[in-house]
């Protein structure tokens, strides 16, 4: 089978998706199909080649093609740049797949729908439901089928007429492989030269309000001297927010490590005491849209979590592998951070449960799934 993914994005980038879109590619060739990421030439600070960045095997190919980039200019142009930059790489997409035979064109990109007027077999993954929704639904129709990461997605698009069969809920996974790594705590606190006596809580991926990392910054400040809170991710002007915002100058010891090689964080996981997963409960993308990768890979890791009850969160973790905490409430995520480290017991139990129960969420397992759905349809 052959398999055409058609992504705008830059590769690498610093962003989530650039690991899920890599890893389901590996994923979908591993299965024996012949597959074509398709990514705009794009300005990119990070120059690593996107497959030793991810650690994915050279099992697909990797086409870049032209779009007049000018989202670097968004500081003078707003978001003109990504219109331009999305706009100019549609046509070159259109140009380039017009002739082109697949079994399957894959994408997350909503700009992309339309193309659904030349390919009868085009599948989309979708994040969040689109704002605008009435430009995309008269293409959202002609889909080969939608993929989507949580139930309350799913139940969105049902109800506004698309077939429930055309609709596949797959939540995102991870490389469990990558994650069970053999070093200890112990060892992996002196590879990342962090303290060996302190508590370290743990929050990995980006500074987004709706993430709900400054609810945790906020509960630093009810929380022991000796236990540190770090941030791993978010780029240097997230950064830079997050701190304006307070999120380095509250009480308790905070530190923002920023974007760190995604080879890195399995050894910040293994290293952590607890991690915190403080999703805000204020928006609609956080409340029912969202998959985190990082919430499997801290399942992989194998170290206790602590996590805002959210209904997308709850999907997938529950009062057996997981401390749910009420969301936006920093006392309450401090008091659910100190139980877990005051307690071996519960935090032995979620952890190992978490670890099992993450066995069903692999990159691999999800490629099946969505190939098979692609099949019935």
């Amino acid at each position: 089978m052959k398999i055409i993914y058609i992504a705008n994005l830059r590769l690498p980038t610093e962003k989530a998706h650039g690991i899920q879109v890599m890893k389901m590619c590996e994923a979908f060739a591993q299965q024996g199909n012949e597959l074509e990421l398709i990514i705009p030439r794009r300005i990119n600070s990070i120059k690593d080649d996107p497959f030793d960045y991810y650690g994915v095997a050279r099992v697909f190919r990797i086409r870049k093609i032209p779009c007049l980039d000018l989202i670097f200019l968004d500081k003078y142009i707003g978001h003109l740049g990504l219109w331009v930059e999305s706009l100019t790489f549609f046509f070159f997409v259109f140009l380039h797949i017009f002739s082109k035979r697949a079994d399957i064109f894959y994408t997350r990109d909503k700009f992309l729908l339309s193309l659904a007027l030349i390919k009868n077999n085009i599948i989309f993954e979708s994040h969040t439901f689109p704002k605008n929704y009435f430009l995309y639904s008269p293409f959202i129709g002609k889909l080969r089928g939608v993929v989507v990461i949580t139930h309350k997605l799913k139940d969105i698009l049902v109800g506004r007429g698309i077939s429930s069969h055309k609709v596949l809920v797959s939540p995102d996974s991870v490389d469990l492989a990558k994650f069970d790594i053999k070093e200890t705590k112990e060892q992996c606190r002196e590879k990342l030269n962090l303290p060996s006596g302190s508590k370290i809580i743990l929050y990995t991926g980006h500074l987004y309000r709706w993430k709900g990392a400054q609810v945790l910054a906020e509960a630093s400040s009810y929380l022991p001297k000796d236990e540190d809170v770090y941030f791993v991710g978010g780029t240097a002007e997230d950064i830079k927010k997050f701190s304006a915002r307070g999120g380095s100058a509250l009480g308790g010891k905070i530190n923002i490590i920023g974007h760190r090689p995604y080879a890195e964080i399995p050894y910040w996981l293994k290293a952590a005491d607890v991690l915190v997963l403080p999703n805000s409960g204020k928006e609609d993308i956080s409340q029912y849209w969202t998959s985190p990768l990082k919430m499997f890979e801290y399942m992989a890791s194998g170290r206790p979590i602590v996590s805002s009850s959210l209904p997308s969160i709850k999907e997938i973790l529950n009062e057996e592998n997981a401390v749910l905490v009420e969301p936006d409430n920093p006392v309450a995520l401090a008091s659910a951070i100190e139980r877990v480290l005051q307690s071996s017991d519960l935090s032995e139990r979620i952890s190992a449960q978490a670890l099992k129960d993450v066995q069903n969420y692999s990159w691999d397992k999800r490629a099946k799934n969505i190939l098979w759905f692609y099949q019935k349809n």
